[in-house]
């Protein structure tokens, strides 16, 4: 979380929040509180509650331009590819890309898919999914076993914005 946006959730300046960082003040025991208390409502944010919901999918034998399209109709650069309801692989702009020339368009997205994107439980820690999220585009949620949510850097950088 940015200095400026910790100043705008506890109701003080950002200036304020560099000079308690950098020592140069003492804050009053009600901003230490609020400070606080912010910073652990962050931590207690679960997929759930930043997850993007109504996840994009692709099967095996989808055409990787249908594929494609449907990654440029909704704005997202990764696909996950379901057998059933068993995530198996990921349609990636970069696997598109990686293949361009060679008849990509008319290929399936079992030809084309590269590893899964991991899946988490929705009740796990944002914390959880920031470390994921330096690996992968990506992070499925699920509840039990049904895909509900995905995650992207995106939406980590969204839920970092909002208020908590």
């Amino acid at each position: 979380m940015t200095q400026k946006r910790l100043a705008e959730l506890v109701g003080v300046s950002q200036a304020h929040i560099a000079k308690i960082e950098r020592g140069k003040v003492d804050p009053r025991l009600s901003t230490i509180n609020k400070i606080l208390h912010v910073l652990n409502e962050w931590k207690k944010k679960k997929c759930r509650d930043i997850m993007s919901r109504g996840v994009i999918c692709a099967k095996l034998n989808d055409r990787i331009l249908d594929v494609s399209g449907k990654m440029v109709k909704y704005a997202i650069s990764q696909v996950p590819v379901m057998d059933g309801s068993r995530v198996v692989g990921t349609v990636t702009e970069e696997s598109i890309m990686r293949r361009l020339g060679s008849n990509v368009v008319n290929q399936t997205a079992e030809k084309v898919m590269v590893s899964p994107l991991p899946v988490v439980d929705e009740e796990a820690d944002v914390e959880k999914i920031r470390r994921l999220l330096k690996a992968y585009q990506g992070v499925l949620v699920a509840k039990g076993k049904k895909i509900v949510g995905i995650i992207t850097r995106s939406d980590l950088l969204k839920a970092i914005c909002e208020p908590i």
